[in-house]
């Protein structure tokens, strides 16, 4: 029985139970050779996968990036196996977030510093696949510290195809809660309010937040495939974009700061609960001003308010001239005293000098002139910009346009682009190993597949099954054609029967921001993956997904069709 007491290696005597979860329960512990607090995992004898937490968490101590949490003894041997890693305090992202959302400069400071370790994890090998904002903490000593890199995966049993689109898509949900307070990935790993959503697709964060930037709500955007822009494949490539936009520094102090409350609600955004960031205590409700057209940014709780003071300075100078309007005549004035404001008037007042409607109305003869002036300047220009249209908007003679003129004004379209075969300008491997063990020989010869010889044939070694012999998920080529250009047509050679074979073209070579084409099967010859539409982009991945018969991968000459341009 693993109680408050007890004492694990001689050395880290457990305190305070903090979670149970799934058959492992997280203690803060103390050392007592070293005299530091530490956390400490340990396993119900029935956990299924101990051996591959401790082999996870081994793996994660080689990790060298102050921002992940350090592990310092994993074992597995005795009756009692365990996981000790740096006990961090401070507060998490998730418990920010419940007072209010953050400040855009800091949220995009604070998940720069997250993407910038998460990259580091993926070039060592390592991943998360199940961030939260429970993952991410500032610590007392104005520090950022992520927390389960490699060993919360297995400890949820995760895995994924495409570790590094999984691990975007998380440090974007971050970034979506940071910049909203709400929650657009899955329910249990959260209990902030869920983001609102239309047909499953969360909100931009713009529409659920004001003061957001489109440059930062475009990277959110390309975090979670929100829109038609090209998401983002690589955590590395989110800190490159994150590095981009303004920030503000971190303080030296846990408590990030809040974003003002926001001005308005979002007209589609659907019923959700109300947190502090959208209610101000002890104030009357302020009235919301219009919405600024599409483009445009909000305008801030200063600026509006400035406004409104113009505005009240305007009523009071129309009462002042309606007062004037209304008031009594003036009487003469004595000498050396300053006549009153007075209004408009067809006929000079009693005491006023005849010749006061003539100085003014010589008063105004300038300002009528400019109006005139101006006038006749825009009117001028429309002219001009007619006449400009109507000779043919200064084409010249055709070389800018993009169809030759015909009779009656018109235009004959331009050319349709000629499909061709691609050029191919490289040709490398490309597998999904399973913890950590990959497939050297699928390495050596993957140019067989482009050298226009039939004869010659990329092969992989042969497993014990058709699924690579548990050791991987996915095995085959990568094609980086000459230029990007609109595949319509992939022609694959596979001298083999059966297996699933899949065919995917993105601009990116990353398998997951990539877009399938299709997947079949081998029939000892020819396969054609055509598609329809033509999908842009400049590498083809094509690999097995399950290897066909003798358990051997087996390819030769692929081409590819489209257009370029």
């Amino acid at each position: 029985m693993i109680e408050p007491g007890t004492r694990l290696a001689g050395r880290y005597r457990l305190e305070e139970r903090i979670s149970d979860s799934g058959g492992s329960s997280l203690w803060k512990a103390i050392d007592e050779i070293l005299a530091r607090a530490v956390a400490v995992r340990t396993f119900d004898p029935e956990f299924p996968r101990i051996g591959e937490v401790v082999t996870s968490a081994r793996a994660a101590s080689r990790l060298t990036d102050p921002r992940l949490t350090q592990v310092f003894d994993a074992d597995d041997s005795g009756e009692s196996a365990y996981v000790v890693s740096e006990w961090v305090a401070g507060e998490t992202l998730e418990q920010m977030l419940a007072k209010a959302p953050l400040e855009p400069g800091r949220a995009a400071t604070l998940l720069y510093e997250a993407a910038e370790a998460i990259a580091a994890a993926h070039a060592a090998g390592l991943a998360h696949l199940c961030l939260s904002p429970r993952d991410l903490v500032w610590t007392t000593g104005g520090t950022v510290k992520l927390l389960g890199v490699a060993t919360d995966a297995v400890l949820g049993d995760r895995y994924s195809d495409d570790p590094a689109a999984e691990d975007v898509r998380g440090l974007g949900r971050m970034l979506y809660a940071a910049l909203t307070a709400h929650w657009p990935g899955p329910e249990e790993r959260s209990d902030l309010p869920a983001a609102p959503a239309t047909d499953d697709v969360p909100h931009a964060p713009r529409q659920v937040q004001a003061g957001i930037s489109h440059a930062i709500d475009a990277i959110v955007c390309r975090c979670l495939g929100i829109g038609a822009a090209e998401p983002l494949a690589e955590p590395a490539e989110l800190a490159k974009a994150l590095r981009g936009v303004p920030r503000t520094p971190l303080p030296l102090f846990a408590g990030l700061g809040s974003a003002p409350p926001s001005p308005r609600p979002t007209p589609k955004r659907p019923a959700t609960p109300s947190t502090s960031a959208t209610t101000q205590p002890h104030q009357p409700p302020v009235q919301d001003p219009p919405r600024p057209p599409q483009g445009q940014d909000v305008r801030g709780p200063g600026r509006r308010a400035r406004g409104a003071h113009a505005q009240r300075a305007q009523q009071q100078h129309a009462a002042q001239q309606q007062h004037a309007q209304h008031a009594p005549h003036a009487q003469p004035q004595q000498s050396g005293q300053v006549p009153p404001p007075r209004g408009r008037y067809d006929t000079p007042p009693p005491g006023v000098p005849s010749n006061a409607t003539t100085v003014a109305s010589h008063a105004r003869k300038p300002a009528n002139r400019a109006l005139l002036g101006v006038a006749a300047a825009a009117l001028t220009v429309i002219v001009g910009l007619g006449a400009w249209a109507l000779s043919g908007g200064g084409s010249g003679d055709g070389n800018g346009a993009k169809g030759k003129k015909t009779g009656q004004g018109q235009k004959t379209p331009p050319p349709k682009p000629t499909t061709v075969k691609l050029k191919i300008q490289d040709a490398s491997q490309i597998q999904r190993p399973v913890n950590n063990h990959p497939d050297g020989t699928s390495k050596k010869n993957p140019s067989a597949v482009i050298d226009g010889d039939p004869g010659t044939v990329w092969e992989t070694q042969s497993y014990s099954n058709d699924h690579f012999g548990n050791y991987l998920t996915n095995l085959g080529v990568t094609l980086t054609l000459a230029t990007p250009a609109k595949v319509s047509t992939i022609r694959i050679g596979c001298p083999a029967d059966g297996g699933t074979l899949q065919v995917k073209v993105g601009a990116s070579r990353a398998p997951g921001a990539m877009h399938m084409v299709g997947e079949q099967s081998c029939n000892h010859g020819e396969l054609t993956f055509a598609a329809n539409p033509a999908v842009q982009g400049r590498y083809v991945l094509v690999w097995f997904t399950k290897l066909p018969a003798g358990n051997k991968g087996l390819l030769n000459e692929i081409s590819v069709s489209g257009t370029v341009g």
